[in-house]
């Protein structure tokens, strides 16, 4: 539990507090004309590429424990009840970016409820498909999932592209969690899959459907597209960076 401690202590000023200065804090990042409405960049990217980092940097718990080793969902009515709690508290995450009760935030909580509707329902049509019937998981997995994904684009699109990034983000998403699973990388709650993939994703999203009467402050096409890439592929290089490096120094002095 120490290590963890320090490991957070550690990550949130070496990776979090940067990119809320760089990104929502006016800093350099900003002034490029990166956009990121409610934390795609600055909460998703960066805790899923860390995440990632640490799975690599440490043990799989397979071979710690045995291959016996159960790392199917033991509890699913609380992974549904937390799936709730999430999806709930998600409007106020996204929603309360506007920082006023205002329309912005209406559309900002608008948005989130397609996306994350949307991405629920497609996710158990493909692992219907995928693996011969839905399951309440992956209903779950889907709608984090629309919700992640939906994140930094929540009041800088129209309900219409709020549906199709709920859509796309599923197949995006879901190839992500077989990645995982096919590499036998040790990432108990698909933080990369999930989080940190599809924050990347709806990051990028808004250089494809970011709407100019919505937003207003900037246009989108091949400029802002640009911009919005760099910007999230060098967030995941940093986060990974750091987080294996932390992970690293910390075993040189505790277990």
């Amino acid at each position: 539990f120490v290590p963890y401690l320090i490991f957070i202590l550690v990550w949130v000023h070496l990776v979090y507090f940067p990119f809320c200065h760089w990104v929502w804090g006016g800093g350099w990042m900003a002034k490029q004309g990166v956009k990121d409405f409610a934390g795609g960049i600055v909460v998703h990217t960066t805790a899923g590429f860390s995440a990632l980092a640490t799975v690599f940097a440490l043990p799989n718990r397979k071979k710690l424990e045995g291959d016996e080793l159960d790392t199917n969902p033991h509890n699913i009515p609380f992974v549904a009840l937390g799936t709730g709690l999430l999806w709930f508290g998600w409007f106020g995450f996204n929603g309360g970016s506007a920082l006023a009760a205002n329309g912005t935030a209406a559309l900002a909580a608008m948005n989130s409820e397609i996306a994350a509707s949307t991405a629920l329902f497609c996710w158990l049509l493909l692992e219907w498909k995928m693996e011969g019937k839905p399951t309440l998981v992956g209903a779950c997995v889907g709608a984090i999932a629309g919700l992640a994904t939906i994140t930094p684009a929540a009041a800088f699109v129209k309900p219409w592209a709020a549906l199709v990034i709920g859509i796309l983000c599923v197949p995006w998403c879901y190839g992500c969690v077989e990645l995982t699973k096919k590499f036998d990388l040790d990432d108990a709650l698909d933080v990369w899959a999930v989080h940190g993939m599809g924050g990347a994703f709806g990051t990028i999203c808004i250089g494809i459907f970011a709407a100019e009467q919505v937003t207003g402050d900037f246009g989108h096409g091949g400029k802002l597209f640009g911009i919005q890439l760099l910007a999230v592929v060098g967030c995941a290089v940093y986060s990974f960076v750091v987080g294996y490096v932390t992970i690293k120094v910390l075993e040189k002095f505790m277990r």
